[in-house]
């Protein structure tokens, strides 16, 4: 049914990242003597060239670390805020309904630099310069092309020709998409990065990190953007507007360092960040797990996919009614993860699949959810470039997100799933040579939701690292790129490791699947109750199974489902890593 390969062990420390050339550029930091926080920076740089239809500068990154030298863990919120001007009213006073999937007016201030600033400021041991090094040569010389580069390009190669002209400037050859396989410079990124460098002036290795980051978030940065945004560009909403973000934005926000969320599993604790993200689904659905037998489900049979997706329901259910950012909203996570409350979602479980969209209720609150998400799915047809290029009709990926896992030999960790910035959603900020994120698509405009839009606050993002310690020792660090879906496929990746003594690399292997019940994230914020995508590999009889308990399930390609990768470590320090191999271009490495 799925592939028996070994994990990648090794000693000295394992990379795995959703890119081969960025997973290399990690193991080059490693072996140099950089930890584990210097090679993530340097992974997640290289990535904003490698993969510009998953991410870029003008991102969002997520990060969750361990740090071996205090024992403690940390996540770095690289999720920016709504622009001051980003009220309810004055979305709704321009007739839209929602926050457009594309253009100027979705983009919240960049979030990515600063995370990763900050983790090797504080964390790593590397000047920024040397960091950069790696990025600023696969932007200078090029780098080859993924298919799916050339593929998004062409999508969106109508709008950047008639509307968005410095997106066609910097992708476009000569006019032409860029051929798959050839060499692809951005020697305007190159020029921004050497730039920054050159204003990263200070006494020590902190200051000049401080220096960039005050040169992107108060400087030139913030300057160019700032002058760009206020021009009127065409975005999904079918007009043109101009932005909301401005440097007085950017000025006043730097990326704040948290404790993770964590919930305790089968002698093992899962780390998750906070409410401003879609993470603590996972805590909730283990949660529920608790009082269910996972052990006795074959991993790939019917009784397995039908349990998972009903609990992915209830979990996500609540995520849609009470989750938002913290600094903004009261969110009951105490309850939402909370046994008792728990063992009362358990018993909503049946033998047939659920159509309906079911928050809990608690005492103090008044949960609303979008019952009328499934009537948008014609929007979808409007624009080319709306949302994020995620999870396809039947689970083939058209791009979507990255993310990084590294160990090093100290046994420090990093989660980090760095996206934002496609190049499809964003117009390029001239100057710069990137987009900026459309995160802010992700809030509503009814006002009193814990979502809701309000000036400096954080989208609800679906970006989700996780950790795992086991007894109480950092254990693994996993993740995924797909929007709704990673907080899906994590939860079967680590079931199947814990339950059913897969390895990392079998359970990425095994066939997965998903489920879109509940309203999606992104632009238009669709809803397909019931459907459930398997990947090809399952038993046809799986199918069948599934549709006879009333779940509306179809069979995606054989390998079509997620983009997982993980790495973890043993008490004796040996480490072992794997990475996806869905698409090809996922990589693992360790020596």
């Amino acid at each position: 049914m799925f592939t028996t390969r070994p994990e990648i062990a090794a000693t000295f420390g394992v990379v795995a990242t959703t890119h081969w050339i960025a997973s290399a550029v990690g193991m080059a930091v490693l072996e140099r003597g950089g930890n584990a926080f210097d090679a993530a920076a340097a992974v997640g740089f290289t990535l904003n060239v490698a993969e510009p239809h998953l991410n870029g500068p003008g991102g969002d990154a997520p990060i969750i670390i361990h740090d071996a030298k205090t024992g403690k863990q940390h996540v770095i919120c690289g999720q920016g805020v709504a622009p001051d001007a980003a009220t309810c009213e004055r979305y709704t006073g321009m007739g839209l309904d929602l926050i457009p999937g594309t253009g100027l007016l979705p983009a919240v201030v960049p979030g990515a630099f600063d995370a990763f600033a900050t983790m090797l400021r504080d964390w790593g041991t590397w000047e920024l310069s040397d960091v950069l090094e790696f990025a600023i040569g696969y932007a200078r010389r090029g780098i080859h092309l993924v298919p799916r580069i050339p593929a998004a390009i062409e999508t969106v190669r109508p709008l950047f020709e008639q509307e968005w002209p410095t997106s066609a400037a910097t992708w476009l050859l000569n006019g032409r998409v860029p051929q798959v396989g050839g060499l692809f410079s951005r020697p305007a990124l190159a020029d921004f990065w050497e730039r920054l460098l050159r204003e990263s002036v200070g006494d020590s290795r902190e200051a000049r990190i401080d220096a960039a980051r005050n040169a992107f978030y108060r400087g030139f940065v913030a300057e160019a953007v700032d002058k760009f945004y206020r021009t009127e560009l065409m975005d999904s909403s079918g007009r043109r507007n101009a932005g909301l973000l401005t440097a007085d934005d950017m000025a006043r926000w730097s990326a704040p360092v948290e404790a993770p969320l964590s919930l305790d599993y089968h002698g093992h604790t899962i780390l998750k960040c906070g409410t401003w993200s879609q993470g603590p689904t996972f805590l909730q659905q283990f949660a529920i797990f608790k009082g269910i037998d996972i052990a006795a489900m074959d991993p790939m049979g019917p009784d397995f996919i039908h349990t998972v997706v009903e609990t992915a329901k209830l979990a996500f259910a609540d995520r849609e009614a009470y989750y938002g950012d913290p600094d903004f909203v009261q969110v009951p996570l105490a309850t939402l993860l909370s046994e008792e409350y728990n063992a009362e979602r358990r018993k909503l479980i049946g033998d047939t699949a659920s159509m309906e969209l079911r928050p809990g209720q608690i005492a103090g609150y008044n949960p609303i959810v979008d019952h009328h998400a499934e009537d948008r799915a014609t929007w979808l047809t409007r624009d080319p470039g709306a949302g994020e290029p995620t999870v396809a009709r039947l689970g083939a990926t058209g791009g979507d997100t990255c993310h990084i896992d590294v160990i090093d030999r100290w046994g420090n960790m990093v989660s980090a799933t760095p996206s934002g910035g496609w190049l499809q959603s964003s117009p390029v900020v001239p100057g710069l040579g990137f987009p900026l994120s459309t995160r802010g698509q992700m809030f509503w405009l009814t006002p009193g939701l814990p979502n809701s839009t309000a000036p400096r606050k954080r989208p609800r993002t679906t970006l989700s690292p996780s950790m795992v310690l086991r007894g109480g020792v950092p254990w693994m660090s996993l993740g995924t790129p797909g929007g709704e879906q990673q907080d899906q496929w994590q939860t079967v990746m680590l079931l199947r490791m814990l339950h059913h003594n897969l390895n990392i690399q079998q359970s990425i292997d095994a066939p997965n699947f998903h489920t879109e019940h509940w309203p999606s994230s992104f632009w238009p914020r669709v809803a397909r109750p019931g459907k459930v995508v398997i990947e090809g590999r399952f038993a046809a009889s799986v199918l069948e199974a599934l549709k006879a308990r009333g779940h509306k399930a179809e069979m995606g390609d054989d390998w079509s489902e997620g983009r997982l990768s993980a790495a973890r470590i043993e008490p004796d320090g040996q480490m072992f890593t794997g990475a996806n191999p869905r698409g090809m271009q996922g990589y693992a490495i360790g020596r």
